[in-house]
C-alpha cells in the first residue's frame, strides 16, 4: 500500500481539506459553501455534552448524507445482536481460528457474531464479532448506527476508505471507526481475518494514568487520523446500515465518501499496538492486567468500564520470587481474548493466532499445566523476554453471552477444559 498522510493525536480538533479553500473561515455553515459543497454536521455526542467530551465534526461534501433510496432489510444472518435471554453457561470456551471463506466474501458478508451483552437500545454493552473475507467491498458502503467499531486485524491488510479519509491497516494495528461513519473495506492481500468489537456504550477513550504519571501505555500522539480524501463517483451502489441490531440496505447513486474537507474531533483513527509502552514490576509480584489498558469505554460507575481493550505485547519479565505468567484468576468482569501474533505466555498450546477464548464472570482460569510446571521451575535470577507475541482482551463488566452459532461452531474446542486436567496436587503439610 502506498504511504498515506495522517494527522496525529487522539480526540484532537483537526482541520483538513483536499481542495484548497474548502473550509469556511469564522463560521461552520455559511450561506454558500465554497466549490458548491454542502455543509453537514456529524455528531457523536449530545449537543450539550461537556466541552471536554463533546465529539462532532463538520463535513463539507458533494452531496448530503440524506441522498439515497429507501431502506429495506438486508440478509446477513451471521451478523446480529441476538445474545439470547436464557441461561448462559459458565463454561470456559475456546475457538480455533476461523477458516477463510471459499466463496467470494467481502468484509460485511464475512462478519460472524461470537458473543456480546447489552444492546444499542440500552446504549450499553458490546457486540463481539470476527471477520473472514477474501474480496474487497465492491459498490457497497457500510455504516453502524448501533456502536463504534474497534477493528483488530489478525491476517491480511485492510484499506478502510471512510467519509473523512483513508486508513491503511496491517496486523498489530487497530482502527476505530465512529458510530455512523460510512466506509468501504478493501483487501490489498486478497484475504483477511480478524476481530471486531462493537461498542454500544460511551465512546472509547484513553484511560487516566493515575500514579503512572504523565507518560506510558498508549501515547495520544501515536494515534493517526486521516486527511480529507473524496470520491466524486456516480453509479449503482448500495448503502448497508446496521440499525438496532438489524441490517438494512438502500440504493445510492453515488459514492458517499464525497467529503472534500472537514474539521472537528469526531473522526476515525488508527494505532500501532507495537508502540504501546508496557508497564511492569521491577521488584516482586506483577501488577493487575489493567496496566495493559489501551482504550476504555467508561460506564456510569467510576473506575468500571463498559468495555476495556487491553493488550499483552512483547515485554520483559524480571520480578523476583514470583510466578511470572498470568496467575490463576477469577474476575468480576468477563474476558474475551484473541491472539493476533505469536504465542500467548499463559498457554503452552491450543491458542493459535486467529483463535479466541471466553472466560466469563467468576469462572476460574489461568495457565495450563505445562505452563505452570515450566514457570514454577524457571530460573528467576535471569530476566525473561516475551519477544514475539500480541494478544488482546475485550473485557466487559457484564457477562459476555456466546451466541448460539459460536457455541455450536465446528471450530469451537470441545476439549478446552483438558488443558487444566494435568494440574496435580502438590500439597504436603510436612514440607
Amino acid at each position: 500500500m502506498s504511504r498515506l498522510e495522517y494527522q496525529t493525536g487522539f480526540g484532537n480538533e483537526f482541520a483538513t481539506e483536499a481542495v484548497a479553500g474548502t473550509l469556511p473561515e469564522g463560521r461552520n455553515s455559511p450561506q454558500r459553501v465554497a466549490h458548491g459543497l454542502y455543509a453537514e454536521q456529524l455528531s457523536g455526542t449530545a449537543f450539550t455534552a461537556p466541552r471536554h467530551s463533546n465529539r462532532r465534526s463538520w463535513l463539507y461534501r458533494i452531496r448530503p448524507a440524506a441522498v439515497h433510496g429507501a431502506f429495506e432489510p438486508f440478509v446477513q444472518a451471521a451478523l446480529h445482536n441476538d445474545f439470547g435471554g436464557g441461561a448462559v453457561t459458565p463454561e470456559r470456551l475456546r475457538w480455533n481460528p476461523q477458516a477463510l471463506p471459499q466463496a467470494s466474501t467481502d468484509f460485511v458478508e464475512g462478519l460472524f457474531t461470537m458473543a456480546g451483552n447489552g444492546s444499542a437500545a440500552a446504549q450499553a454493552g458490546v457486540g463481539i464479532h470476527m471477520y473472514a473475507a477474501n474480496r474487497s467491498m465492491q459498490g457497497r458502503f457500510f455504516y453502524d448506527a448501533d456502536g463504534e467499531l474497534l477493528i483488530v486485524p489478525q491476517q491480511g491488510r485492510l484499506r478502510i476508505a471512510t467519509e473523512l479519509g483513508v486508513l491503511e491497516l496491517e496486523p498489530q494495528e487497530i482502527a476505530l471507526v465512529p458510530r455512523g461513519v460510512r466506509f468501504r473495506v478493501e483487501l490489498p492481500d486478497g484475504a483477511a481475518r480478524g476481530y471486531v468489537c462493537e461498542n454500544f456504550g460511551a465512546q472509547l477513550r484513553l484511560p487516566d494514568l493515575g500514579p503512572i504519571g504523565s507518560n506510558g501505555l498508549a501515547n495520544p500522539r501515536d494515534f493517526l487520523a486521516p486527511v480529507a480524501a473524496y470520491e466524486d463517483v456516480e453509479g449503482d451502489f448500495e448503502l448497508v446500515a446496521k440499525f438496532q441490531g438489524h441490517l438494512w440496505r438502500a440504493d445510492i447513486g453515488h459514492s458517499p465518501l464525497d467529503v472534500v474537507g472537514w474539521h472537528g474531533n469526531y473522526t476515525p483513527c488508527k494505532y500501532d499496538l507495537r508502540r504501546f509502552n508496557a508497564i511492569g514490576s521491577i521488584s516482586y509480584d506483577h501488577p493487575d492486567p489493567s496496566i495493559f489498558l489501551v482504550l476504555t469505554s467508561p460506564s456510569d460507575t467510576p473506575g468500571v468500564g463498559n468495555m476495556d481493550f487491553a493488550i499483552f505485547p512483547p515485554r520483559w519479565l524480571v520480578a523476583q520470587d514470583t510466578f511470572r505468567p498470568p496467575w490463576f484468576h477469577r474476575n468480576i468482569a468477563s474476558e474475551f481474548m484473541g491472539l493476533v501474533h505469536g504465542a500467548y505466555d499463559a498457554k503452552a498450546e491450543g491458542f493459535s493466532p486467529g483463535g479466541a477464548s471466553l472466560h466469563n464472570c467468576m469462572t476460574g482460569h489461568g495457565p495450563d499445566a505445562a505452563t505452570f510446571e515450566k514457570a514454577s521451575a524457571a530460573d528467576l535470577s535471569r530476566p525473561d523476554v516475551i519477544a514475539d507475541t500480541m494478544a488482546f482482551m475485550f473485557e466487559a463488566r457484564a457477562v459476555i453471552r456466546p451466541t448460539r452459532q459460536a457455541f455450536e461452531a465446528a471450530h469451537r474446542q470441545r476439549d478446552y477444559q483438558a488443558c487444566w486436567a494435568g494440574l496435580r496436587k502438590h500439597f504436603d503439610p510436612a514440607k
